[in-house]
């Protein structure tokens, strides 16, 4: 760790600052609770980034000799903090990585700025923070980046990502369920023929697509994230059309109302991307046995 003649500094990494000389992490200047001990041992990885860091290492800095204390679970506690203040996860790392018995090593780039020091606005920016699992830029300047969303409960965004899956699926096997009864209301329009097989056709792809995504987060493959990323473009395209589908209910419902559903279906797709961003399938520790 710094010795006490060097300045106490603060390390930037993404949306994020840590200052040793507070103890405070800091996303976009809001503050995010993190006890001393993760903060500790966050301080370390920072100072040494692309570095490995042993658990024994980390042991050593936190417990002094003598202390008796389980330092597997420890260590492992104080990571996972860390890595719940990030919102990051072990096994899609954006900030600490887990090298199977080995220890912990920080991938992200870090820029450390001496606390009276004013940051040089002249330097280049540093660059994003490099993707795994061969991750596509999650953003473009318009489409929000993971940084822009909540931290939200890992439980919430997957049951609400599960149940939209389910909620296309439906719409899917409702419509061809219920053919003959839209054949009838496409009949007056022109090529109502063509519009009939394209949405047959549609539904017969898209429902094993659903269910491909369904079941990916259900159980919460690898690389859900970046394989959902890849498709969400065709998966838009495919959404807004089928945004359309309630006024293929207009025998039972008004066309105001219809219209109102058009539009939080638009929505959806969106809705969807930021889910899968905010850790919607990804795999926690209580599904996932991760090399330590």
């Amino acid at each position: 760790m710094m010795s006490d003649s060097e300045p106490a500094r603060r390390y930037r990494f993404g949306a994020f600052e840590a200052d040793a000389s507070t103890g405070e992490l800091r996303r976009q200047g809001i503050r995010i609770k993190l006890h001393a001990q993760p903060f500790q041992v966050l301080l370390m990885l920072l100072e040494r980034p692309g570095e490995v860091l042993s658990r024994e290492e980390i042991s050593r800095a936190l417990w002094s000799d003598g202390t008796f204390v389980d330092y597997d679970h420890g260590v492992n506690s104080a990571v996972n903090r860390i890595r719940e203040a990030l919102g990051d996860a072990a096994n899609n790392p954006r900030f600490v990585e887990t090298l199977a018995r080995r220890g912990y090593r920080f991938v992200a780039p870090v820029e450390t700025i001496a606390n009276n020091v004013e940051p040089d606005s002249s330097r280049a920016p540093q660059p994003p923070s490099p993707l795994t699992d061969s991750e596509p830029e999650s953003g473009n300047g318009i489409l929000a980046s993971p940084d822009d969303l909540p931290k939200t409960s890992p439980a919430v965004v997957h049951t609400l990502f599960l149940l939209l899956q389910l909620m296309y699926l439906g719409f899917y096997v409702g419509a061809l369920t219920n053919l003959p009864e839209i054949e009838e209301l496409l009949s007056t329009l022109p090529r109502s023929t063509l519009i009939v097989y394209g949405l047959i056709c549609s539904a017969a792809i898209l429902i094993p697509a659903r269910a491909f995504v369904f079941c990916a987060a259900l159980f919460r493959a690898p690389g859900i994230r970046a394989k959902f990323l890849k498709i969400w473009p065709w998966l838009l395209v495919a959404d807004v059309l089928w945004a359309l589908s309630p006024f293929l209910l207009l025998h039972h419902i008004s066309i105001g109302l219809a219209l109102a559903c058009m539009a939080l279906l638009v929505y959806s797709p969106f809705a969807q991307r930021a889910l899968i961003l905010m850790g919607a399938g990804r795999q926690t520790s209580e599904h996932a046995a991760v090399p330590r």
